[in-house]
């Protein structure tokens, strides 16, 4: 008899993880390999943020905390939430967790229901659904298309949705594909929903700060108040504030949905670290000037790519409006060959042969739910990002 759970049965291991620990593995057996596959900014923690963590191991806060986080911080995420998206909560509406994944996890866990339907747009941040299956509910994939920019139309949402729809998981700007949502677009989602008021929105707006030449992101509970009383916003510190490691996720929400992920995760991991919680408080409180700098970068290194990739034969990249990836098509490369003689049939070959031959490690566009694309992250340096792109293109070039 196993011991494995049968609802293990229905999840795999995350593809953009399994990606980064083979480029890693391929990098310590000596080959030169050049990784765009983490979600992970290069950038150093800021120096306040760190500072405010060794305040806090120093002056002995290592102790626990109230499980779904400690007062002083939710009071700055509602403070948060009201300077930036004009969304008032209480702390008693706020729930911390140990990152982003975990409060989207504790919802679901808290919510759904055997029989319960969650649409995801796709192509999706490769986690949704199968936390979704784990949690016991069933994904709904609605597709969106590459001349949208791959954002979900409003016909497109109306149709995924069901009496059985539980909730929507909605992400902007997007993992994979940095598309960001204008007010006008979600404006046509929100209308849809509010046809729907048996439909909660789960709202992932983990890359809010990283938007582009003007875009402003908003995100759906501040563009529909009827909304608010069944949306879950959830963020973190992760990835505007380069503190993936530390671990801290958050989310403002009904007091009821809050109250019972408090008790998921009271009997799970309980509290998130003290000291991150710390370094999360000064993240959100104290400067954000280096937002910006952070973010001329990424546009420099965005155009950079989109630029060099744009220029391959086969390969058809969208421009994005935030986050830190590039999503582009291959449409024009399936069925060619290696010059090793291996076919390009799906996107996961192109992204193997690719890791194998070039030293490139991307993330293939099947784990995303659509294809056939590959998902590039240029969080990285100017001179790598040259470099990848010039194997890609050697690459793509010997294609046959």
């Amino acid at each position: 008899m196993s011991v494995l759970s049968t609802a293990l049965a229905r999840i795999k291991p995350s593809p953009t993880i399994a990606m980064s620990s083979l480029a890693s593995s391929l990098r310590q057996e000596g080959r030169d390999i050049i990784s765009l596959s983490a979600g992970e900014p290069d950038f150093d923690t800021p120096d306040h943020i760190k500072a405010a963590a060794i305040a806090a191991i120093e002056a002995g806060k290592t102790k626990y905390t109230p499980p779904d986080g400690m007062p002083e911080l939710k009071a700055a995420i509602c403070d948060k939430f009201g300077r930036d998206n004009d969304l008032s909560y209480e702390p008693k509406h706020i729930s911390v967790g140990t990152g982003g994944k975990q409060i989207l996890y504790n919802a679901l866990v808290a919510s759904l229901n055997p029989g319960d339907e969650v649409v995801i747009p796709a192509p999706y941040w490769v986690s949704y659904p199968d936390m979704v299956l784990l949690a016991g509910g069933t994904p709904v994939i609605a597709e969106t298309r590459a001349e949208n920019n791959y954002k979900l139309t409003a016909k497109d949402l109306r149709a995924a949705l069901s009496s059985a729809t539980k909730w929507f998981i909605f992400n902007s700007p997007s993992n994979p594909t940095g598309a960001g949502y204008s007010e006008a677009e979600l404006r046509a989602l929100t209308d849809v929903l509010l046809e729907f008021p048996n439909v909660w929105v789960m709202s992932d707006d983990m890359y809010e700060h990283l938007a582009f030449d003007g875009f402003r992101f908003c995100t759906p509970a501040q563009v529909e108040p009827q909304l608010y009383e069944r949306t879950l916003t959830c963020n973190g510190v992760s990835k505007a504030y380069a503190m993936t490691g530390w671990r801290i996720g958050y989310a403002g929400g009904p007091e009821p949905l809050i109250a019972a992920m408090r008790k998921v995760q009271s009997q799970s991991t309980s509290n998130p670290s003290s000291i991150s919680q710390w370094a999360a408080l000064e993240a959100l409180t104290g400067p954000q000037e280096f937002l910006e700098d952070n973010n001329d970068m990424f546009v420099r290194r965005r155009n950079l790519v989109v630029t060099a990739l744009n220029a391959i034969d086969g390969v058809t990249c969208p421009m994005p409006e935030g986050a830190f990836y590039v999503y582009p098509s291959i449409a024009g490369l399936i069925g060619k060959r290696t010059a090793k003689g291996q076919v390009i049939a799906t996107d996961e070959d192109f992204a193997m042969q690719l890791l194998e031959e070039a030293g490139v490690a991307v993330v293939f566009g099947a784990a995303f739910g659509l294809s056939p694309n590959f998902r590039v992250s240029y969080a990285t340096s100017d001179q790598l990002l040259k470099d990848a792109c010039k194997r890609i293109a050697e690459f793509c070039a010997s294609l046959e």
